[in-house]
């Protein structure tokens, strides 16, 4: 994984997870990898790897079952998409905005370029 300087690396680690859990690739209800597990195939210290659950924890995206490991919650998909798209309303979409009226541009022009991406896809 490469990290960058522009996020704390617990938060980066945490997207990592919700990316995971959204790709399907762990699923709710399943265990997730162990702090240590996650820390040497990130080759980060496992310190960074338990703040990152407890920062998911308290999203209420995966949960600790003492002596048994962390787990993903089984409403996990829906409070990642809800805490994402409320961090994309804050922190994205405000500088998108500023610029679109520096630019002049117009919701149907980002709608045209959005229909244009999607038939990309």
């Amino acid at each position: 994984m490469n990290f960058n300087e522009q996020q704390p690396i617990y938060v980066q680690i945490a997207d990592y997870v919700c990316e995971h859990v959204l790709s399907k690739k762990w699923k709710e209800g399943e265990r997730a990898p162990s702090v240590r597990e996650l820390g040497v195939s990130l080759e980060v210290n496992p310190n960074t790897v338990l703040r990152s659950y407890d920062f998911l924890q308290n999203l209420e995206v995966i949960t600790n079952k003492r002596g048994v490991g962390y787990f993903i919650q089984e409403n996990a998909t829906g409070k990642i998409i809800g805490f994402k798209k409320n961090r994309f309303f804050d922190e994205e979409l405000p500088p998108i905005f500023r610029n679109m009226e520096l630019l002049q541009i117009n919701m149907k022009e980002v709608e045209n370029a959005y229909n244009i991406f999607k038939n990309n896809q």
